[in-house]
């Protein structure tokens, strides 16, 4: 079984990292949350020996510089509308790699969290294209992390969700009423639309004073932050003008960031170092 894995790393090591020699492949590759600097090497090596990049709505296009000789065709989605449907980016994945050899598919994120990425990949190795992934740093985890939130914490979180928002069927997954009965952090991508249901799922277990933030393009330098209870967050989102694309964090853990901002207030000689009133709780 070893043998096989190191094969099977080989072989992806010789689709992101060597140059095409125009034999159709794929390499599915997540470009992080957004700031440009939360890219991995292995993705850049990817962007560099491209010849055709398929990039979405959520990637920094500052990254696409790393793909100086390459086709660059914008395939993702802003605010519903589409500039290709996903039977049309599947298309175009194999009709490109079978004109120009090496495809990257650029996700942001990483496209193994809700990124349909493993799609792609089945997709263009039902054509006989060789197919690699090169994982992101999933905003699922940055994105609170950069805000000084962690998923877990000792004695607070013993575990996380990671759950998207809305379904296929663009109705609100059922994981959230199951998550909403634990004590576990739960971090909901894909989610503003349904703020309002999410909000009564929590108060319906009687935690309408449980933390919870909402952090709109994180890491970026346009990021929004908001946060309060269960019981205040939908004000505090229309007072704070916060949209899509954005991550709800739910949990205690989320009271980290309040007590560390007061920390470095405390031991901080630097005025500059203040909590808005946003970045309170209200309960």
């Amino acid at each position: 079984m070893q043998i096989n894995n190191l094969s099977n790393q080989k072989i992806i090591n010789s689709i992101v990292d060597t140059p095409s020699q125009h034999k159709g492949r794929l390499t599915v590759v997540g470009a992080g949350p957004g700031d440009i600097e939360l890219i991995t090497l292995k993705a850049i090596k990817a962007l560099e020996n491209a010849d055709v990049v398929l990039y979405d709505a959520l990637v920094n296009e500052e990254l696409l510089d790393y793909a100086k000789n390459a086709e660059l065709i914008f395939v993702g989605k802003r605010k519903g509308c589409y500039a290709y449907q996903q039977e049309q980016i599947n298309e175009l994945i194999v009709s490109r790699a079978k004109s120009h050899g090496h495809v990257v598919r650029l996700k942001g994120g990483d496209p193994f969290v809700f990124g349909r990425g493993s799609e792609e990949m089945e997709y263009a190795a039902s054509f006989g294209l060789e197919v690699g992934m090169v994982p992101g740093i999933s905003s699922s985890l940055s994105v609170p992390a950069y805000q000084n939130i962690p998923v877990t914490k000792r004695g607070a979180s013993e575990s996380f969700w990671v759950i998207t928002g809305t379904t296929k069927e663009h109705k609100l997954s059922t994981d959230v009423a199951l998550a909403a009965k634990s004590s576990a952090t739960v971090v909901i991508l894909m989610g503003m639309s349904k703020l309002p249901q999410i909000v009564a799922l929590f108060k319906s277990e009687g935690k309408s004073y449980t933390p919870i933030a909402i952090i709109q393009n994180g890491t970026r330098e346009n990021e929004k932050l908001g946060i309060g209870t269960i019981e205040t967050i939908v004000e505090v989102v229309e007072k704070e003008e916060l949209s899509n694309p954005a991550i709800i964090i739910i949990g205690e853990v989320v009271r980290h960031r309040e007590s560390l901002m007061k920390a470095k207030l405390e031991y901080s000689s630097d005025e500059k170092v203040r909590l808005s009133p946003v970045e309170t709780f209200n309960g």
